[in-house]
């Protein structure tokens, strides 16, 4: 792919995603251009210090909400390719101001949508959409039924159960405020490619990973708690629902697949990212815990009596009609055989050093919540996706990064995936 000298306008440049994409653009002799909001103190963004780029993008102070700003990005940057990643992206928040998120997710997109075609422009663009969006995703006959019991109503109804992995055509359950706002800019990114003829892409990004990811999201919430632990500054980890299955991916992965889909996407068209692989967030502690060099011997529940030996032993035997290589307690989880409750109190980690207590946080549980995200990336692929890396190595840069006292953060903030 060739994007010497290809002018490129990120939204949200200064996130976790959009400072991974523009070093990696600037990288390939790409122009970048970064839409950012005016800051009253005038320092650079975090993500982008640290990535020692603040020298080399060209900024353009916009909101989504200013319609006027993003025109003037547009004519300031003359972009080929649009990527649209600013968002309020923090699920959890979306709970407690889904004003706000509908306000910036759903209208900001309208906006930079409708400011290209006022404006005669003619850029790809890239929706940074989201696998939040499919919600529910029903994957046995005993989550349906639990599912009806609770809910009364599932809509629309499952046509084949189960229903991962995900493709693009599984219907899409929104079960956040932050889902539906991302469900609508996905859309309306295609119904101005339908209506307007906008050269519009949407990517639907299953969870991605790793160093910097923001301390709110819980892959950072559980590696910087671990890193806290091991250098003695906490005497136990926290956390909510242990039982929740993602398909994470490391951000390298990601930042690959949105280029791909710029230069070779079909606009009009969806396209999932992931990494062909689903891990719980108590594998997710797991790992962390033998990143840090504490191989994990057992767990054991602290107080009903659940425990399995060896819960990070490779397992391949297929589930969903699919092989992948997941631990052990994730494979027992995924075919029902165990699982971890608020009532089973927390789960002691045994190593050769120490045990180490991991506690659950009611407060920590979502309203509603997705149980288990895991993708099909047959259509991406296609296009010359592949998967790079492994669970264990999104883990070991996100360890990496909090082994740096300079970035160990405050762990108050803690939340769910």
């Amino acid at each position: 792919m060739n994007w010497k000298d290809k002018n490129v306008l990120i939204t949200g440049v200064s996130g976790f995603a959009g400072s991974y994409l523009a070093r990696d653009l600037l990288d390939k002799g790409a122009k970048v251009y970064g839409m950012v909001r005016r800051r009253s103190d005038g320092t650079i963004p975090k993500n982008i210090s640290q990535k020692k780029i603040e020298q080399a993008i060209t900024y353009v102070e916009a909101g989504l909400e200013d319609l006027t700003g993003i025109a003037h990005a547009i004519d300031t940057s003359e972009p080929d390719y649009i990527f649209h990643l600013a968002a309020q992206s923090f699920v959890p928040r979306s709970f407690t101001h889904p004003l706000e998120t509908a306000h910036v997710n759903g209208l900001g997109t309208n906006n930079l949508l409708e400011a290209v075609r006022l404006k005669g422009a003619d850029p790809v663009l890239v929706f940074a959409g989201t696998s939040e969006e499919y919600g529910f995703v029903i994957s046995s006959d005993e989550q349906y039924n639990g599912l009806k019991k609770k809910y009364g109503n599932i809509f629309p109804e499952p046509d084949r159960i189960p229903e991962v992995p995900i493709h693009e055509n599984n219907p899409l359950r929104p079960m956040s405020p932050y889902a539906v706002s991302k469900v609508y800019g996905d859309y309306l990114f295609r119904n101005y490619f339908y209506t307007y003829g906008l050269k519009g892409i949407v990517s639907r990004a299953f969870n991605h990973e790793g160093a910097g990811r923001g301390i709110q999201f819980v892959t950072s919430v559980i590696t910087s708690q671990v890193s806290h632990y091991r250098c003695k500054e906490t005497d136990k980890i926290t956390i909510g629902n242990v039982n929740a299955f993602r398909d994470w991916s490391h951000i390298d992965d990601i930042v690959h697949g949105y280029e791909i889909l710029a230069m070779k996407g079909k606009p009009g068209d969806v396209y999932n990212q992931g990494s062909n692989r689903t891990t719980s967030v108590l594998s997710y502690i797991l790992h962390s815990i033998e990143a840090c060099g504490m191989p994990v011997l057992e767990i054991c529940t602290t107080k009903t009596g659940k425990s399995l030996k060896d819960p990070l032993e490779p397992e391949k035997k297929p589930l969903f009609g699919t092989a992948f290589t997941k631990s052990k307690v994730d494979h027992l989880m995924l075919d029902g055989t165990m699982d971890f409750r608020l009532d089973d109190g927390g789960i002691l980690v045994k190593t050769p050093e120490k045990t180490i207590p991991i506690e659950f946080d009611e407060k920590r549980f979502r309203p509603s919540d997705v149980p288990i995200l895991y993708a099909d990336i047959t259509k991406i692929k296609q296009l010359g996706y592949e998967v790079r890396y492994q669970i264990r190595d999104i883990v070991q840069d996100q360890m990496n990064f909090y082994m740096d006292p300079e970035n160990r953060c405050s762990i108050h903030t803690i939340d769910r995936a």
